[in-house]
């Protein structure tokens, strides 16, 4: 009963390191100078926040669109990949999920009705100081968007 434990505590501790020593944790600022809309209407500020607990990472999201208008995108997806959950599922998606390709490397995908509708494949630089980002699909106002977005990590 006290190695269960022991081991118990051993694994919890593992993740809790895991998760401290992923890339992706911390807050990224968007880098208009550096990032290329081909369809679809660049923010005018963009800064998304990535945080892991309990086998969950989640991604906040806060912009200003080119209307200046504020948006709002907030999700979890298992840390390890798979199916999540939206704060708020909009018009243009009703589901999301993860997939962890390598530490340095991931994707989302939003589904509406079971159906693929917008992915993000994104990769954080060896030196952790960048992540490049490609989206394509329908934008949370349900416009087609196509993007080779940047950030830099601010914290």
């Amino acid at each position: 009963m006290r190695y269960a434990r022991l081991i118990l505590v051993l694994a919890a501790f593992a993740a809790t390191l895991c998760a401290a020593d992923d890339p992706f944790v911390g807050t990224w600022k968007l880098n208009l100078a550096k990032s290329d809309y081909k369809t679809g209407g660049a923010p005018m500020e963009q800064i998304a926040t990535i945080t892991v607990s309990s086998g969950e990472m989640t991604v906040h999201v806060a912009a200003v669109n080119a209307d200046g208008r504020k948006t709002l995108v907030y999700y979890s997806i298992p840390y390890k990949g798979g199916f999540g959950k939206m704060s708020e599922p909009s018009p243009a998606y009703d589901n999301i999920s993860g997939t962890q390709i390598s530490l340095y490397e991931r994707e989302i995908t939003r589904w509406k009705d079971g159906k693929g509708v917008f992915t993000a494949h994104s990769v954080v630089a060896p030196d952790g100081k960048t992540m490049a980002t490609i989206s394509k699909g329908i934008s949370p106002q349900g416009k087609p968007v196509q993007a080779s977005i940047w950030y830099d990590r601010i914290r």
